[in-house]
């Protein structure tokens, strides 16, 4: 029989990266459910393509045109209680959740504790919710399998190791586009200059993330959450190729690396077929040219983020959400040209030494944190912005 799957955040790369691998595996998976922000025509041109009949949208402007683009036997709803519906529907098995921001809060709690497995590419979950996440994993609901391309192979790496055998992990980065720039050169970049990324091809906000290190900041955050391991645990290696996508240092000496070309199709369809491996046709390695991996470590004087990532990642609670949320907000006003680089990391930073953190024992507790940052990143925005 086939899996039945859900895909939050269809019209985004991972989402689009997904339905590329399902349709590659078609004998195996059935798609269920797609759900987007607002990008109803992708959506609809989607359903159409899968013969999905369950369709969610974040707007509800667009649900009338949604319908009018797929057949009269799709069911068409709106909202996130609607995407709560589709995920914990009982005939639903895997949940992929791709969506950028909070939308993927509600969902991904829901679904684990209706036993599903979510497939999380969504590094806000991990990063705002870890604890509500785990405290649900304890109890022996549901399943994640990480798609992110570093922790997929931190996840693959671990594959039956016990915990006492391992010392470090070690999350590679490609430096992104300013990896060799000068600080002062750095202080004038543009928003042109951050989405120039050398390896990935991403949405904006992710990518401009990627630019200012803070993207692996909030992979640090989510790597301690998914895996249980301290802020001295988790180091942060530079390798421009993006062949290595993590290792894991073992008590030993001995470092267990995952390789493979960078197509995020790679981890998905992992986190889909786990424990199985599948022939997807993904590319393979040419190990002929592949003649130089090179490895360096972080500059955290030039690239904050880093130091944001640990502090939240030692001190806990809303911490993390609160550092997620500012930058958010500041990468907005970059990203409209009214902030430089150097003020999202300053912006960052002030928000997080001026939100108290508190511990994590609801959901409302993580969003009345988040709004809380969001209104003093906006104010800190405002009196600096050009």
């Amino acid at each position: 029989m086939k899996k039945k799957v859900v895909v939050l955040g269809s019209s985004g790369s991972i989402g689009k990266n997904t339905l590329r691998v399902l349709e590659k595996l078609n004998d195996r998976f059935e798609v269920a459910g797609l759900a987007v922000k607002s990008s109803v025509e992708i959506i609809a041109e989607q359903a159409i393509r899968t013969g999905c009949r369950q369709l969610v949208t974040d707007d509800l402007s667009a649900l009338a045109k949604l319908r009018t683009l797929v057949p009269d036997n799709t069911r068409c709803s709106c909202g996130v209680s609607a995407m709560v519906d589709m995920v914990t529907a009982p005939d639903v098995d895997i949940v992929v959740c791709a969506i950028v921001g909070t939308a993927g809060l509600l969902p991904v709690l829901a679904a684990l504790k209706a036993d599903k497995r979510v497939a999380l590419a969504s590094k806000e979950v991990m990063v705002m919710a870890g604890d509500l996440v785990n405290a649900i994993l304890d109890s022996g609901h549901g399943e994640i399998i990480p798609v992110d391309s570093e922790h997929s192979a931190i996840y693959q790496c671990l594959n039956g190791r016990s915990r006492s055998e391992v010392k470090n992990l070690l999350i590679t980065a490609s430096g992104g586009p300013f990896r060799n720039w000068s600080s002062e050169a750095i202080d004038h970049a543009t928003v042109k200059d951050a989405l120039a990324h050398p390896v990935w091809s991403m949405g904006n906000k992710i990518t401009i993330d990627s630019a200012t290190l803070m993207n692996k900041a909030l992979e640090v955050v989510e790597a301690g959450g998914l895996f249980r391991m301290s802020a001295d645990e988790i180091k942060v290696v530079i390798h421009p190729q993006s062949i290595v996508h993590s290792m894991v240092e073992m008590v030993d000496g001995g470092v267990i690396a995952q390789l493979s070309l960078p197509d995020m199709r790679f981890a998905i369809q992992y986190a889909l077929t786990y424990p199985e491996r599948l022939d997807g046709a993904l590319p393979t390695l040419d190990w002929q040219s592949l003649n130089k991996l090179e490895f360096a470590l972080p500059d955290p004087d030039k690239f904050p983020s880093l130091n944001f990532a640990y502090e939240a990642l030692r001190t806990g609670g809303t911490l993390p959400a609160v550092m997620n949320a500012a930058n958010e907000v500041a990468v907005q006003h970059f990203a409209m040209g009214e902030i430089t680089v150097p003020q999202i990391w300053h912006c960052v930073e002030k928000v997080m030494h001026n939100v108290k953190p508190v511990k994590v024992d609801a959901l409302e507790t993580v969003i009345a944190a988040d709004k809380e940052a969001r209104i003093l990143a906006g104010e800190f925005v405002n009196k600096i912005k050009k």
